[in-house]
């Protein structure tokens, strides 16, 4: 006789991830969460929208790409969590959005409790640090379809912006100043080049390079900053006109979504130093200087336009709050696009 068991599907399993994160969720809640017994929904209290004159409701939805098998293959899975929700949350944020709440979903081929505790706690962290509440989520057994040691998680997140300080291009004039803002590293994006640069080089996860000073394997799973409250508490100290998430594309190829259809960012490369382990996939891989701009962050995790009057103080701001930010370079008339000097 056949079970659902024997198919590899192990409910038992699962029902113990959800006790082991119950901790790790609550300290991401907020005031605004609602318990529902059955646990078949989160639920928030909308009447907080009340403040709100014309509340305008921002969603978003990510993963965090191959980045999740450098953590198999490392076998830490505690932050892969936080890279998610950075990926969701600070996408909401760049339109001026607090993000509110945020769901998660984990597929697997098996369920391993701690593991997905792991995983799961991360998640909790990165919604604790965007100012959001993780209110639910699924997790999926997946056998036969993936090995017992893969996973892949995505997550969708909804935040709230005031209609008359929706941030985007429509607010960029010429004169003002572009910031960037400092990555913790690699982020999120181009883990599809780095795990060719890693496998095609012999590169060991556990080795030390000396320019990193840590094994490889920790640098690549070196989670993503997130931004999101960063980014409000500069909205509402000083004249910001438009965020730019840079993810998969690069400074440029994000950068230009920010800007309205006749001006440009003009950019100065010599502003800032690249973290080093981009240096070392480059040096590694032989990958050419229009590549890596296209593919990673190159040490700018989020850029900001902000009035020309307002720099200085934005900066200060920023820094106070442990961001490294700089003049990264300038709006000018132009055709819509972010390009270098």
């Amino acid at each position: 006789m056949t079970s659902y068991q024997a198919a590899g599907v192990d409910i038992e399993a699962g029902e113990r991830a959800v006790a082991l994160m119950k901790d790790k969720v609550a300290r991401s809640r907020r005031p605004e969460v609602v318990d529902d017994a059955s646990g078949f929904a989160g639920l928030f209290d909308a009447s907080a929208l009340l403040r709100y004159r014309r509340p305008l409701l921002a969603s978003a939805t990510d993963g965090v790409g191959t980045k999740v098998m450098i953590a198999q293959q490392y076998g830490k899975h505690d932050t892969i969590g936080i890279d998610l929700v950075a990926m969701v949350l600070d996408d909401l944020v760049v339109c001026g959005a607090e993000p509110l709440f945020m769901t998660d979903y984990i597929a697997c081929g098996k369920v391993v409790p701690e593991r997905v505790a792991e995983i799961v706690g991360g998640v909790a962290e990165g919604c604790r640090l965007a100012g959001a509440a993780l209110v639910g989520g699924e997790t999926a057994e997946h056998p036969g379809a993936m090995g017992p040691d893969e996973y892949d998680l995505a997550g969708a997140g909804t935040g709230v912006v005031e209609a008359d300080e929706l941030l985007g291009p429509a607010r960029v004039v010429a004169g003002d100043v572009v910031l960037g803002l400092a990555s913790s590293g690699l982020h999120s994006n181009g883990y599809s080049l780095v795990r060719h640069v890693v496998r095609e080089a012999a590169l060991s996860l556990d080795t030390v390079l000396p320019e990193l000073g840590r094994p490889l394997g920790e640098e690549l799973l070196e989670p993503t900053r997130v931004y999101s409250l960063d980014c409000l508490e500069l909205a509402r100290a000083v004249d910001v006109h438009a965020y730019a998430h840079i993810t998969g594309g690069g400074i440029e190829g994000n950068l230009s979504r920010s800007l309205p259809g006749h001006l440009d960012a003009l950019l100065d490369r010599s502003s800032w130093t690249p973290p080093a382990v981009f240096g070392t996939l480059a040096g590694y891989g032989g990958i050419a200087q229009a590549d890596m701009d296209r593919t990673f962050n190159l040490g700018v995790g989020m850029a900001a336009v902000v009035s020309q009057e307002s720099a200085d103080e934005a900066i200060r701001v920023l820094e106070a709050r442990g961001l490294a930010a700089w003049v990264l370079g300038e709006i000018v008339p132009g055709e819509g696009r972010a390009r270098y000097r």
